[in-house]
């Protein structure tokens, strides 16, 4: 009769074994697998498979032109006054025309759907509500100014951008003539 240990001992090895024969059995044909799948002995060049992947390639990059263009592409342009205004402006209740966002608390930024984080501005009713305009003005940015129209208040081409607050704009904002381009009249392209 065998003792507890020897048998624990002859069980193990057994199962080493089992398992060995399992895990080698599995391992070498996954490796058989592998090279088996390959080929491409010969290192040769599918023509047709390149010529459709350039072409994908080329695809994907004639749809990002695309959409920059659609996206940054003016579909009009304008020149009027820009000047600036703020939430706690005499005539002013603090609620924006379109849409009746509340910016009694500073807010001079929406976030749009396509166009991310933008500008608020006043315009006449030439522009519909939720006109996506650009312009240049170094006293608002160094870089092209893109802005939402959310309010009104003004008359012709002018836009009145909106700033912190009344002495903000009449500090840093002023009168100036600009040229404006509209990326989208009203909420859709």
């Amino acid at each position: 009769m065998l003792s507890k240990s020897k048998f624990y001992l002859k069980y193990t090895i057994k199962v080493g074994i089992i398992l060995l024969v399992l895990f080698g059995i599995n391992a070498s044909t996954s490796k058989m697998e592998t090279y088996s799948t390959n080929e491409n002995i010969n290192k040769s060049v599918d023509l047709s498979t390149m010529a459709i992947y350039i072409n994908k390639e080329e695809e994907a990059r004639k749809n990002e032109e695309a959409l920059q263009t659609y996206l940054w592409g003016s579909l009009d342009s304008y020149t009027g006054d820009l000047t600036g205004y703020g939430a706690n402006c005499a005539a002013c209740t603090g609620r924006l025309a379109c849409g009746g966002v509340d910016v009694r608390d500073g807010t001079d930024t929406y976030i749009d759907d396509t166009y991310g984080e933008v500008h608020i501005v006043a315009s006449s009713s030439n522009l519909p509500c939720g006109s996506i305009i650009r312009f240049e003005s170094k006293k608002v940015s160094e870089e092209p100014v893109i802005a939402i129209v959310l309010d009104r208040g003004v008359l012709g081409n002018d836009i009145d951008l909106l700033t912190p607050s009344e002495d903000y704009a009449a500090r840093y904002i002023g009168r100036s003539s600009i040229t404006y381009d509209v990326l989208r009249f009203g909420w859709e392209k």
